[in-house]
């Protein structure tokens, strides 16, 4: 797999918040962002996972050697501020439903619920209604739906934020394996999330251009 993102530009208001970004991720590889609140790290990754247009530049993603281009958004799991579940479901239908929706992208293979919900240490009350849980067993919760659908593509935006440090390694390990099994991770974080060997991006906000990528 490989995703290609070049010349990337997106404003904020009337003025440009980044410009000419470009980058290149393979299997197993990843991108961290990282740079003072209102630098433009959460705008970068929304423009890569499609949801919002730059102002110049594209990102592309190649499943395999000779195959076409696809969009990110096909490809791709966004895990940004907020969880993306409704209060009033249960756990279990929360889940059910983005399994559903959005299906497994090929090759490979998502988890069900209960395995999804026991990856990420909350097996036994998927049957509960998604508004009782506590604010970290929410968030714990939207991860397992990073896991209930494959897709080879993760997007995370402050994942672990406010958090415990248990969760975080709980989550760290799962990005291991995502990345162990070939796919790929961008994320803004400042917590240790399984990430010390990615490529790194120091977003500046407004004054940034020309991409310099540090292994």
């Amino acid at each position: 797999m490989r995703l290609c993102a070049e010349n990337l530009s997106a404003r904020r208001g009337e003025d440009l918040l980044f410009l000419n970004v470009s980058f290149q991720l393979e299997s197993g590889g990843a991108l961290l962002l990282t740079g003072a609140n209102g630098s433009g790290k959460s705008t970068l990754l929304r423009v890569v996972a499609g949801l919002l247009q730059p102002e110049s530049g594209r990102v592309q993603c190649q499943i395999d050697d000779g195959s076409e281009m696809r969009p990110v958004p096909e490809l791709s799991h966004y895990l940004g501020h907020k969880n993306g579940m409704k209060r009033e479901l249960t756990v279990g239908e929360n889940l059910d439903f983005w399994k559903r929706y959005l299906g497994d992208t090929s090759p490979g293979r998502s988890l069900a619920v209960e395995e999804a919900a026991d990856a990420v240490g909350l097996s036994g009350i998927t049957h509960l209604p998604y508004g009782y849980m506590s604010a970290g067993q929410q968030r714990r919760f939207a991860m397992a739906r990073l896991l209930v659908a494959h897709r080879p593509i993760w997007i995370l935006d402050e994942p672990t934020a406010a958090l415990d440090a248990k969760a975080d390694l709980m989550f760290a390990n799962l990005v291991k394996q995502h990345r162990q099994g070939g796919g790929i991770v961008l994320a803004a974080t400042h917590q240790p999330i399984g990430l010390q060997d990615a490529q790194q991006i120091v977003m500046q906000g407004f004054v940034y251009s020309d991409l310099e990528i540090a292994e």
